[in-house]
């Protein structure tokens, strides 16, 4: 009778953590975690709102439609803005085999398809696509947030695509379109490049054969610069210390002088501070792109012979 009832007390101590878990966990009401998870999206915290909307799926448990739905902004998300194809791919297929009935299907295909020719997966692309006899893939519909701009057909430019665009360009740039009337002309730009771009596919220039060799050549570039931008982060680190060291190896680089190269001032460290920092920088990206090209070159046993070039 003793052990029954312990047994009893314990189970109900863990229900009662169990449940004081789960109501902490749900401080906040459906709306408002939805309502964050949206707020990550809109302000680019993309990882965050994934996060988030699988955290609001897992804690609500909401209807079948709102599911599909939120399967579907996770795929758009890899898709659009975190370039993961593979992941998008698993959120899109998601919903057009756990959620058949839905209203999304044929924008699900549609982006299938896309990811699939991003990952070069031609020949699976082709077989989707036959399955869908409707199915055209030069249409894939965005899904991003923000007031509608401009249409374009049944393509829509949002607010949250021009904010896009400009969050990839370099931090000097982006101020320039702080200026309302330079975001109108990106805008301008962005619909004329959507124009030409679908002409372009009308007329059949996806196979003209300098296109693909120039889409070949450019995905070289890409990677080349991506593996040598995580080559030098992962070997370059600036040390306060080490640039005033460089500053004071290198104080008459950093001095006033007159026309005849005279020094007429010696500019401090605290005035001069950022540049040296650029400089120093500079110079170990110089040393690290050598050392990497000397190993490359070494590692595959390439060979040049200066003394042929005419």
């Amino acid at each position: 009778m003793l052990r029954q009832t312990l047994i009893l007390s314990l189970l109900s101590i863990l229900l009662i953590v169990a449940c004081k878990k789960q109501n902490k966990r749900l401080l906040v009401d459906e709306k408002t975690a939805l309502e964050l998870a949206n707020a990550y999206y809109t302000n680019g915290l993309y990882q965050a709102a994934v996060d988030q909307y699988l955290q609001y799926l897992n804690d609500y448990q909401p209807d079948e439609r709102r599911v599909a739905n939120t399967y579907f902004t996770i795929g758009n998300i890899y898709f659009e803005r975190l370039n993961d194809y593979e992941k998008a791919l698993e959120y899109f297929f998601k919903v057009k085999y756990l959620f058949p009935q839905s209203s999304l299907q044929k924008e699900v295909n549609k982006k299938i398809v896309a990811c699939l020719e991003r990952l070069e997966r031609t020949q699976d692309a082709v077989r989707v696509m036959q399955n869908e006899a409707a199915l055209d893939t030069n249409e894939v519909v965005k899904n991003r947030p923000g007031q509608v701009l401009a249409v374009i057909g049944d393509r829509k430019i949002t607010q949250g695509d021009l904010d896009f665009e400009i969050s990839k360009l370099p931090p000097s740039v982006q101020e320039q379109f702080n200026d309302p009337q330079k975001k109108k002309e990106l805008l301008q730009q962005l619909v004329l490049q959507e124009l030409l771009y679908k002409s372009a596919k009308r007329q059949g220039l996806d196979r003209d054969k300098e296109i693909i060799e120039g889409v070949f050549q450019a995905k070289k570039a890409l990677m080349a610069n991506k593996l040598l931008q995580k080559e030098l982060q992962a070997k370059i680190k600036l040390e306060p210390e080490e640039v005033e060291l460089y500053y004071k190896a290198n104080k008459e680089r950093y001095a006033e002088k007159d026309k005849d190269g005279k020094v007429i001032r010696q500019k401090s460290f605290n005035e001069v501070q950022q540049q040296v920092a650029q400089d120093l920088l500079m110079e170990k990206q110089q040393k690290a792109y050598q050392e990497l090209a000397e190993r490359l070159m070494q590692a595959e046993g390439v060979k040049i012979y200066e003394e042929r070039i005419r």
